[in-house]
């Protein structure tokens, strides 16, 4: 590893990016101090675009490192952290052995991955990636979790199957989240639906015609966005009518 690719680098050069103007925008969006939005969070003020342009440049940092960053309590670097993450899993050139080590760091430290923009920002290509050729299992341990974000996990790293055209999970996954309460699952549940209705619109079909009606309006919402409207129009009304 190049002697620049620590944590203490990384974060020396992230803090030269930061500003108040930003730093307002992203106190308002991620609502700091509430428990949905990584209660406890420090905020630098730093555009995401810029830390994931940021972590490309320390896309060799080991996992050790990167667990460094994970632990900070500051988000833009914990962005950072899962963002070198992900480069490293979408590499041509990555070997299985780091493979599984960015996996097992992912799932370890599953605390430090505790928003929504942390698990989005990963999980596909550091989980999903990693699983695709081996049992999944872990992905149902995690959907019946009573972590948000283990949960959030488990339907979110399946978009790597999806792109691959493999849709099984993603229905088996969002089966079993239906009746969760958190609006976050709701949002992500319906939005997996959607992206794998559009690799198997028929399956999509077939589940909207058993759970429409008993679904989250809002996982209904998301799932349904790209059907046409008359298909909109009567999924919605089973809902209405549920």
């Amino acid at each position: 590893m190049p002697a620049a690719m620590t944590a203490a680098e990384f974060i020396k050069k992230l803090k030269t990016y930061r500003s108040p103007e930003e730093l307002k925008k992203i106190q308002r969006y991620f609502k700091t101090g509430a428990g949905d939005y990584g209660e406890g969070d420090e905020f630098l003020g730093v555009r995401m675009g810029q830390v994931f342009t940021l972590a490309k440049e320390f896309i060799e940092m080991s996992p050790i490192e990167i667990e460094k960053l994970l632990e900070s309590p500051i988000h833009e670097v914990r962005v950072g952290a899962v963002s070198i993450m992900d480069w490293q899993a979408r590499s041509k050139k990555i070997r299985e052995e780091r493979r599984k080590e960015l996996f097992d760091l992912y799932i370890r430290r599953h605390d430090r991955i505790n928003n929504w923009d942390l698990v989005d920002r990963s999980a596909p290509y550091v989980v999903g990636g990693y699983l695709f050729d081996k049992p999944r299992d872990v992905l149902y341990k995690l959907a019946r979790s009573k972590n948000v974000w283990e949960r959030r996990t488990a339907i979110v790293s399946t978009y790597y199957f999806i792109r691959a055209g493999d849709v099984a999970d993603t229905f088996k996954i969002a089966e079993m989240l239906l009746n969760d309460d958190h609006d976050l699952i709701h949002k992500a549940t319906g939005g997996w639906l959607r992206e794998a209705g559009k690799k198997d619109p028929q399956k999509l079909l077939g589940f909207l015609d058993k759970y429409a009606g008993s679904m989250p309006r809002t996982a209904l919402r998301y799932a349904i966005e790209h059907l046409d409207k008359k298909q909109r129009d009567y999924y919605m009304g089973l809902k209405k009518e549920g």
